[in-house]
C-alpha cells in the first residue's frame, strides 16, 4: 500500500520536541518528522548515515569542527561514525531519513531524549 499525506497536517498532529514520528517506510529506511527546539545530546551512529531536511524555520547540525546552518528546503547528510548534535534556537520542523532500527541518540542513552522506534502518525 502506498504512503500519502500532507506534511503540514502531519506536523500539526503533535507538539512534543525531539520525539520522531514515522510517516513512511521504504527499503529498510524510515521517513520521520520531528519538532525540535534547543540542543540535542552529542552522539554517534556507528553503522549508518542520516539525512536531515528542514521543513520550517531554521535548524543546525553541529559537528566538533564546524556547524551546518539550514533553512527551509535545505538538507545535510551526517556520515556514519561522525559525532554530531542537532539544535534549533526556535521550534523547527525537520524530516529525518534513516534506517528503521536506528536509536535516535546513537551510542548514548539520555532519558529525556532517547525515544522508542516505530512511533507512527
Amino acid at each position: 500500500m502506498e504512503h500519502t499525506g500532507n506534511l503540514d497536517q502531519k506536523f500539526s498532529s503533535f507538539s512534543e520536541h525531539w520525539r520522531p514520528k514515522v510517516i513512511a517506510a521504504l527499503n529498510g529506511q524510515e521517513v520521520k518528522l520531528v519538532k525540535v527546539q534547543g540542543e540535542f545530546p552529542w552522539h554517534i551512529h556507528e553503522n549508518c548515515e542520516e539525512m536531515f531536511f528542514v521543513w520550517k524555520v531554521r535548524f543546525r547540525v553541529e559537528f566538533r569542527d564546524h556547524i551546518v546552518e539550514m533553512g527551509p528546503g535545505e538538507f545535510v547528510v551526517v556520515p556514519r561514525g561522525v559525532e554530531h548534535r542537532t539544535a534549533a534556537d526556535n521550534e523547527a520542523e525537520v524530516l529525518i531519513f534513516e534506517p528503521a532500527d536506528v536509536v535516535n541518540t546513537g551510542n548514548v542513552v539520555v532519558e529525556h531524549f532517547t525515544t522508542p522506534n516505530g512511533v507512527k502518525i
